[in-house]
């Protein structure tokens, strides 16, 4: 089952035109949400991110988008589908109504909610192979902070990582400076020094990345920055880890010949794990 405009459907039958904008163009953006028997982790913090990427897409927002609005559409969903008392994966798209080319005849929206079961708790499973994607860049601006439906770069490199046996590539900006991983956001430890970098540098505000600050300046044991991060930083580091709200904290322990400790991604994890689940 899916919904697509407030209607559930079959998956065989859930058709949207060929001429959407979404297909055309690209002209649209999407949340991944984690949740767990019947609710969304963070789901305040995705919302108010999907409010704020349609805004700045300049899409009309729907009177009845509202918090529990979405919340109710998720949690029916995920009962139709037997997934209520499970850990599951949830993504809401939502794309500009078909007509014009590059400029939008219609600024309203269509959107579909769609499930599928994920099998536990948040592991650590590691990412033992990972270099630099240089084919392309990622240019840092409010739009590259967007999960938009037009994610060329992360494609590319997901491409390229599959074809060269690697686990996930960084992801470079216009300046070659090292701003996120294909699916996550990248954090450095040196010591007790935590780096990520910032918004303005080109990744993606990830909700996962920004719940993980918070922990970080609560956290007395360790110093948190955020910085631009070069890539000879990353053979100079004592761990690296990429982070989602699917998978929550993954351990980088290999990057070119450095191998890395995966301590701090193991603690988080926990307290995650504490956090979220029963």
């Amino acid at each position: 089952m899916v919904i697509i405009n407030q209607e559930f459907l079959e998956e065989q039958t859930a058709v949207i035109p060929y001429n959407n904008r979404g297909t055309f163009y690209g002209d649209g953006v999407f949340e991944t949400l984690r949740c767990y028997k019947g609710k969304a982790l963070l789901f305040e913090e995705h919302y108010f991110r999907l409010m704020s990427s349609m805004r700045i897409l300049r899409m009309n927002i729907p009177d009845f988008f509202t918090p529990e609005f979405l919340e109710e559409s998720i949690m029916g969903l995920l009962q139709k589908q037997g997934l209520n008392k499970d850990h599951a994966r949830i993504r809401i798209t939502v794309w500009r109504k078909s007509g014009g080319f590059y400029t939008p005849k219609d600024l309203s929206v269509n959107y579909s909610i769609s499930s599928t079961i994920l099998p536990s708790k948040f592991k650590n499973v590691t990412k033992k192979e990972i270099d630099l994607f240089k084919d392309h860049f990622v240019y840092g601006s409010m739009l590259s902070s967007l999960k938009s439906t037009n994610k060329a770069v992360n494609i590319l490199a997901g491409i390229y990582a599959v074809e060269n046996e690697y686990d996930d590539l960084f992801l470079l900006n216009q300046d070659k400076m090292v701003v996120e991983a294909i699916s996550g956001n990248v954090f450095l430890r040196n010591g007790n020094v935590i780096k990520t970098p910032p918004i303005s540098d080109g990744c993606l505000n990830g909700i996962m990345r920004a719940h993980i600050i918070k922990q970080f300046k609560k956290m007395l044991n360790y110093e948190f920055n955020e910085e631009t991060i070069t890539p000879f930083e990353l053979q100079r580091a004592d761990e690296i880890f990429v982070t989602n709200i699917i998978n929550g904290v993954q351990s980088v322990t290999k990057y070119r010949k450095k191998s890395y400790e995966t301590d701090t991604a193991n603690e988080l994890l926990q307290m995650l794990n504490d956090t979220f689940f029963d």
